[in-house]
């Protein structure tokens, strides 16, 4: 599998990792009997993203590697969510988005200039905004918001991080 065909089956699993790791949340909410909302705003430190910001931040940075390395316009999410039920839906959708593209659509993603809307001017070669600010980026904002679920009592571990394996079996050693 091409390695843009990779990174797109690894940033849909991590997002629907994502997506469960809030419906835990929410069981979680539930069954300690108190407001799921407490933890769309927990962060954790006071300069940090709340755990809402982290999935849409997380979402945004999978949406616009498929588009800005296909050169086309992503769609626009107004950052509005307030709610488990609308981040779950922001999950699913940029899911979609990206799953619609095909290793046809990257074709001379490599090598598209990349411009970097934060620093005018400036931009990366296609190749470089995957490794060096995308892909770095997307995992970033999904390790914290693992770790903000974690830090407030949500029951996840590695395997909830990993997902699912790809498992086969191994001859025994003779």
């Amino acid at each position: 599998m091409p390695v843009y065909e990779n990174t797109f089956s690894q940033a849909q699993k991590m997002l629907q990792n994502l997506d469960r790791w809030l419906t835990k949340a929410e069981e979680h909410a539930a069954a300690k009997k108190f407001d799921p909302s407490v933890l769309i705003q927990a962060r954790l430190a006071p300069d940090q993203y709340p755990l809402v910001r982290q999935v849409q931040a997380a979402c945004d940075a999978a949406k616009f590697l498929a588009a800005r390395l296909a050169g086309k316009t992503a769609p626009a999410h107004p950052d509005t969510e307030t709610t488990f039920a609308e981040l779950h839906t922001r999950i699913r959708a940029v899911m979609e988005y990206i799953g619609g593209f095909s290793a046809e659509d990257f074709k001379g993603g490599e090598e598209r200039t990349v411009p970097l809307g934060f620093m005018p001017g400036k931009g990366l070669v296609g190749s470089d905004y995957m490794v060096e600010m995308a892909l770095p980026n997307f995992y970033f904002h999904t390790c914290m918001a693992y770790a903000i679920l974690r830090h407030n009592g949500v029951e996840l571990g590695k395997i909830d991080y990993i997902g699912s394996l790809n498992l086969i079996d191994v001859p025994a050693a003779s």
